[in-house]
């Protein structure tokens, strides 16, 4: 058994863990991202040291938010930490006798699923990670698609909107800003704002206060039942499908996942994006269609997918 450790940096924590080539992770760790990003590599080779101790791993896969170049080596740019043309794998080769791969987090995570999760039985899987934005990774013929400048899948930032919302990428009307969990968390604060007279319950789950209403306190309220936070869901719903519709036009998967924080909403979730997909999905009565799913792998995702990518890809 060849064991891979797998590497997830967030913008506010790291998490690392020793996976096994059945995608069981055996052990994990995490510590909290530093504000000063020239301290990352330091923080994961701590971390890959204290997870390896006496055993022998492969390589090392770290996943990360971001654009990745074709080096798989290089962060091209990341929005929540201050990398741009940031040498990281360098970095850890530096500080680690390991080999180092470095993959965007979505990527990642999209073949975890391919391999151990959602995909298991397909060659060609889209995954659609929805959390605060919405990132992607696509497998095709059983390879990942990296695009020809290692920078593909980016699909939070497809145009739905012509001159819509703006978004944190300097365009208007991007996916990310209607089928993310923030779309989410703006939609209910301005049901509350507005005096809707079925915000109630979300109003008093926060005590009026508008900047503690979360993605997770709406799905909660829409499990019990209430009825504002099972619309606000299903219209999250129906922008994930519309988008997977288009994306699926394109692409031709034979399998859409539906990960990150947002899928754990599950049938609440899955029911409008089903719905929403076949309605928009071209020439539907004369095409197969996608099989939708929710992510099997959860948070761990892109862990277990970079550690696979260290051993099966390495660089």
């Amino acid at each position: 058994m060849t064991h891979a450790i797998g590497v997830d940096i967030g913008g506010t924590k790291i998490a690392a863990g020793l996976v096994s080539d059945t995608g069981e992770i055996l052990d994990s760790l995490a510590e909290p991202t530093p504000t000063d990003a020239s301290k990352i590599p330091a923080v994961v080779a701590d971390l890959v040291d204290r997870l390896t101790g006496d055993e022998l791993a492969a390589g090392i896969g770290i996943g990360a938010a971001g654009f990745v170049g074709e080096d798989r080596s290089t962060v091209r740019f990341a929005p929540n930490i201050d990398w741009r043309e940031e040498p990281l794998g360098q970095h850890v080769r530096a500080l680690v006798d390991l080999p180092v791969v470095v993959e965007n987090d979505a990527n990642a995570a999209a073949w975890g699923e391919f391999r151990f999760g959602a995909g298991e039985d397909t060659d060609d899987l889209l995954l659609i990670t929805i959390g605060t934005g919405i990132g992607g990774g696509i497998v095709h013929q059983g390879q990942l698609f990296r695009g020809g400048f290692g920078v593909a899948a980016e699909i939070g930032h497809m145009r739905v909107v012509p001159d819509g919302i703006l978004c944190g990428c300097g365009q208007r009307g991007c996916y990310e800003q209607y089928g993310s969990g923030s779309a989410l968390v703006r939609d209910a604060r301005e049901r509350v704002t507005n005096g809707d007279p079925g915000s109630a319950a979300i109003a008093a789950l926060v005590n009026g206060d508008l900047g503690r209403i979360t993605g997770p306190g709406v799905t909660k309220l829409a499990q019990d039942g209430d009825p504002l936070a099972v619309e606000l869901l299903g219209e999250l719903g129906r922008w994930i499908g519309e988008g997977a519709a288009v994306l699926a036009t394109i692409l031709d998967p034979s399998v859409i996942a539906i990960g990150g924080g947002v899928s754990a909403a599950g049938d609440l979730l899955m029911a409008s994006v089903v719905d929403a997909f076949e309605t928009h999905l071209p020439a539907r009565a004369h095409r197969p269609a996608a099989s939708l799913r929710l992510a099997a792998l959860g948070n761990e995702a892109g862990i277990i997918g970079a550690a696979d990518l260290a051993r099966v890809e390495p660089v």
